[in-house]
């Protein structure tokens, strides 16, 4: 490897590791909605250089998560009622289209990966180490993984990532976590291994209602 193309793989690399920071300090809520990012800031926070700031908030304007304020700034997308209601309404839909299509295509493969997943996930929430949000929405996605439409599937990742935010208002109220959500997610998989997609569709559906509910109440501020 030569020197300019060992440099360039360390740019993409610094790029990546800046991106999955900012992206989950925005996902968390550790970058409220709508703060400015400062460029000197995060690169000082990230230990990293400008250039691969400046990269990785130029792609996470792609992902929805950040919007240009002007022609040098950026800043974390805001949070608002309207548009947790359009990407509640848009995940019914797309992800109500995905598992139907992906339980009607059910095959053992795809139904081992599904229990996998949902054990990961269980596992993760029972230890409390950390990697519960990353197994929770590998379960989700794997519900929909059989669908057969990789632009579906994007948008529906995509989809979860923006609800991520709005999530995590709710995560430690008493009224949210008096619901037994793993009792949910048991239930979901329940009926797509049983191949029943009309069910597998109204219990995911359902799942993300009585979250949308809740939030909706918590967002009459915003």
């Amino acid at each position: 490897m030569n020197i300019i193309d060992d440099r360039g793989q360390k740019e993409t690399s610094a790029t990546r590791s800046a991106y999955l920071s900012i992206r989950e300090m925005i996902l968390t809520g550790k970058l409220p909605a709508g703060e400015k990012l400062k460029i000197e800031k995060l690169r000082t926070l990230l230990e990293t250089g400008a250039s691969p700031v400046r990269e990785a908030l130029s792609l996470l304007t792609s992902d929805m998560l950040v919007e240009r304020i002007d022609q040098r700034g950026f800043r974390a997308a805001p949070a608002s009622q309207a548009n947790f209601a359009e990407i509640l309404m848009l995940r019914c839909a797309l992800e109500d289209m995905a598992v139907r299509q992906s339980v009607d295509n059910a095959d053992s493969d795809w139904e081992e990966a599904l229990v996998l997943c949902h054990h990961r996930m269980k596992k993760a929430a029972d230890n409390g180490d950390g990697t519960f949000e990353d197994t929770h929405k590998a379960f989700h996605m794997a519900l929909l993984d059989n669908c057969g439409s990789p632009m579906l599937l994007k948008y529906c990742s995509q989809l979860y990532d923006l609800n991520i935010r709005y999530r995590y208002l709710a995560a430690g109220s008493d009224s949210y976590q008096s619901r037994n959500i793993p009792a949910e997610h048991e239930d979901i998989m329940s009926a797509a291994i049983q191949r029943d997609a009309a069910l597998a569709a109204e219990r995911l559906i359902t799942h993300y209602r009585l979250t949308g509910d809740y939030l909706n109440a918590q967002l009459k501020d915003i």
